[in-house]
């Protein structure tokens, strides 16, 4: 595999854009965005499992149930949750995609992302959807900008990997800095793919990668009402169609999740108020789903997340979060360790503390991104979650995120 230029739109015969249509109120914040396919795709999608979903989410789900898609249009401002006309704005920011872009309404799916429970108008969307398809092109940039937030980057990413002898390019785009606690999907993340993959292997890539990246992420303990990860394949590689177990799936998963890995960590990085990476990386434990249960708790525990911003290898908050974690382990076994840039430092052996130096390990967990390293001594499971450090920062974007 070899990263490339391009997000979204480096995968043959798809083309993207990012406007301002009005629904923020900053004229230079983009909150308008729209994916298009040349030719009709297959599809596929994860969602939040809160209880409380936005409209966009029951509009996909039923667009998506043939397994083919053309297009993902996004608007940032506004979630479109828990308001009675939610439905009927996402499927209406769906006809305006029709009306503009000439692609059924019915092939296109729709996100929406922002404050819950205020009221959203197709009006500025009516207004700016012309200009958006009129500006279709090689511009994931923009249209990564467009489902922006409180994120303070884009984040987009791509790759060219190999099926059956033929290039094939996936890239995607994604957003999330705050309520990012994800159960089978994140925030909003758009995948785009040229690679031939029959909808149904396509669902099975995306359902088994989601355990083991975006699932395994944590900001603050938030599962957001709008998650969604989206992926559409067009099949312009030309490349034998995988639709089946075999050496075509695997390779096709394995550029998937490098693609979902590194938006795991741009996400994680860019956490509302964060200065630090986080990664854990449990190794030793007796099954997979208990390394990914200890790694996300540890990932996941506000205490630790304070002693990281704050550069003190508490490792004690290591231990407790494994003790309530659920996973099966032996508290008398664990080993952690601390590495950056800087170095690395064992803190902890059997389950007990061991000496070392206060001096280090300031010098190590001042980087901005910092490895916590645990052996369980259990046997062969491995898992990787990623987070970041709580801060002063975080409470004031939150203080007054709405108003």
């Amino acid at each position: 595999m070899k990263k490339i230029a391009g997000g979204v739109c480096a995968a043959r015969g798809f083309r993207a854009n990012g406007v301002h249509c009005g629904i923020r109120k900053n004229k230079n914040k983009r909150d308008l965005s729209l994916i298009v396919s040349d030719v009709r795709c297959a599809a596929a999608c994860v969602y939040t499992q809160n209880l409380v979903k936005g409209a966009p989410i029951l509009v996909t789900k039923a667009h998506v149930a043939d397994g083919y898609a053309q297009a993902i249009v996004c608007n940032s401002g506004n979630a479109n949750t828990c308001n009675a006309d939610g439905v009927e704005i996402a499927e209406g920011m769906c006809s305006l995609v029709e009306r503009y872009a000439g692609i059924p309404a019915g092939d296109v799916l729709v996100a929406s992302t922002g404050v819950i429970g205020q009221p959203l108008s197709l009006a500025p969307m009516e207004e700016g959807m012309p200009s958006l398809v009129r500006g279709l092109g090689d511009h994931s940039g923009l249209a990564a900008q467009g489902i922006m937030t409180t994120d303070t980057v884009a984040k987009e990413v791509a790759y060219t990997f190999t099926l059956g002898g033929k290039e094939c390019r996936i890239g995607a785009i994604g957003k999330g800095v705050g309520m990012i606690n994800p159960n089978m999907a994140t925030m909003l993340i758009f995948v785009t793919t040229d690679a031939a993959i029959s909808p149904a292997m396509l669902q099975k890539a995306l359902s088994a990668d989601v355990k083991d990246s975006f699932n395994m992420i944590s900001v603050d303990g938030d599962t957001s009402t709008n998650d969604m990860v989206c992926v559409l394949a067009s099949g312009k590689a030309g490349n034998v169609p995988v639709d089946g177990a075999g050496r075509d799936l695997a390779a096709f998963r394995k550029a998937l999740n490098k693609v979902t890995t590194d938006l795991c960590r741009k996400i994680a990085r860019d956490g509302e108020g964060a200065t630090k990476l986080l990664e854990c990386c449990v190794t030793g434990a007796k099954s997979k789903k208990a390394a990914r249960i200890a790694a996300k708790a540890v990932i996941s525990s506000t205490l630790f997340k304070a002693a990281m911003f704050g550069a003190d290898a508490n490792w004690g908050r290591v231990l407790c979060a494994l003790g309530y974690s659920g996973a099966e382990l032996d508290v008398h076994k664990v080993d952690v360790s601390f590495r950056s840039r800087a170095g690395a430092l064992d803190v902890c052996r059997g389950g007990s503390g061991i000496p070392f130096s206060e001096e280090d390990a300031k010098r190590i967990l001042s980087e901005d991104e910092i490895d916590i390293l645990i052996c369980l001594h259990d046997g062969n499971g491995r898992a990787t979650a990623w987070g970041c450090d709580l801060t002063y920062e975080y409470v004031k974007i939150n203080g007054d995120y709405r108003t």
